[in-house]
C-alpha cells in the first residue's frame, strides 16, 4: 500500500509538472510575438538565476571542483539547446517543438554509451531505433533535406542530451545548484553578448540566436513573468516527482507533456498534427518510455 501511495505521488507530481511546462511554453509562444526568441531565453534564465542565487545566499555552495571546462560545456550546450527550443516554440506548433525536445533521453542514452561507457540493453537499442524512425516521420525529409525548424528541433534534443550527459560526471564534483547556475548563468550572459553583436551581423539564417532587445511593455510583462513562474513550478515539481518514485516510471510519465502541449497549442491556434506527424510523435513517446523503463 505504501509503495502504491509513493507511486501515485510521483506520477501526480510529474503529470502536474508536465502540464505546467506546457503552460510555460504557451507563455513563451505568446511573448515571442512581441520580442525575439533570444530575449525570451534571457528572461527565462534570469528568473532562474535570481531564485537559485537566493538559495545560494541562504546556504553556500559545497563544491569539490576540478572540472571547470566540463561545467562550462554543460552550461553552453544547455543554453544553445534552449535557443533552438524557444525559436521553434515561436515558429512551429507547440506540440511539435516539445516533441523535438523530448528526444533528448534517446540521444542521452547514446552519449552515455559513447562517453561514459554505460551499457545499453537490447531493449534500449530497440528504443533508440524506434525514436529515430519517429524523428523521420516528424521531419518528413524531402529531396532538398530538412527544414530549418527540423534541424533546430533535432539540435534542441541533441544539445540537451549532451548537457544531461555531462551532469552525470559533474554531480561528483559540484553542488547541484552550481550545475544549474552554470546553465542559467550562461543563459543570461550569453543573450546579453549576442544582443551586443547582433547590430554588426547581417545573417538572417542565424536569427534564432540574434536579435534586438525590446523592453516589454504592459501585458507583455505578464507573459514574461508567467513564463518564469510556470517554468520554476514545473522544475520544482519534476524534482519532487523524481524524489518520490523510480526514475524510469517518472521519465515515462513525463511524456504526457507532449499531449498537454498539443492541447494547449491548439487553444493558441495551432492545428492538430497530421497523420504522419502524429505517428512520429507516438513513436518518440514510445521510444522515450522504453528508454526510461530500461533504466
Amino acid at each position: 500500500m505504501k509503495r502504491i501511495k509513493e507511486l501515485n505521488a510521483g506520477v501526480k507530481y510529474m503529470l502536474i509538472a508536465s502540464f505546467t511546462f506546457a503552460i510555460m511554453g504557451a507563455f513563451a509562444k505568446i511573448a515571442s510575438a512581441y520580442m525575439p526568441s533570444l530575449e525570451v531565453v534571457f528572461f527565462r534564465n534570469i528568473a532562474g538565476v535570481i531564485l537559485v542565487g537566493i538559495a545560494v545566499l541562504k546556504k553556500p555552495l559545497q563544491n569539490k571542483g576540478g572540472k571547470p571546462f566540463l561545467l562550462f560545456f554543460r552550461g553552453f550546450m544547455g543554453f544553445t539547446a534552449l535557443l533552438a527550443f524557444f525559436y521553434n516554440i515561436a515558429h512551429i506548433p507547440l506540440g511539435d517543438a516539445m516533441t523535438f525536445s523530448k528526444t533528448s533521453p534517446i540521444f542521452t542514452a547514446i552519449f552515455a554509451w559513447m562517453f561514459l561507457s554505460e551499457k545499453l540493453s537490447l531493449k534500449a537499442w530497440a528504443a533508440i531505433g524506434v525514436g529515430f524512425i519517429g524523428i523521420l516521420f516528424i521531419t518528413q525529409p524531402s529531396s532538398i533535406g530538412l527544414s530549418k525548424y527540423d534541424v533546430l528541433g533535432i539540435f534542441s534534443g541533441v544539445g540537451a542530451a549532451l548537457a544531461y550527459t555531462s551532469i552525470r560526471e559533474l554531480k561528483n564534483y559540484y553542488d547541484t545548484r552550481a550545475i544549474v547556475l552554470s546553465f542559467m548563468g550562461i543563459g543570461t550572459i550569453g543573450p546579453v553578448i549576442l544582443f551586443m553583436v547582433s547590430p554588426y551581423l547581417d545573417m538572417p539564417e542565424l536569427d534564432f540566436m540574434l536579435g534586438t532587445f525590446i523592453m516589454p511593455q504592459g501585458i507583455v510583462w505578464f507573459y514574461v513573468i508567467g513564463m518564469g513562474v510556470f517554468a520554476t513550478i514545473s522544475q520544482l515539481l519534476m524534482t519532487k516527482a523524481y524524489g518520490e518514485t523510480k526514475a524510469g516510471i517518472v521519465g515515462a510519465v513525463s511524456y504526457s507533456n507532449i499531449v498537454f502541449s498539443i492541447a494547449v497549442g491548439m487553444l493558441l491556434g495551432d492545428t492538430f498534427p497530421d497523420a504522419i506527424t502524429s505517428i512520429g510523435i507516438v513513436l518518440i513517446i514510445l521510444a522515450g518510455i522504453m528508454v526510461a523503463r530500461s533504466k
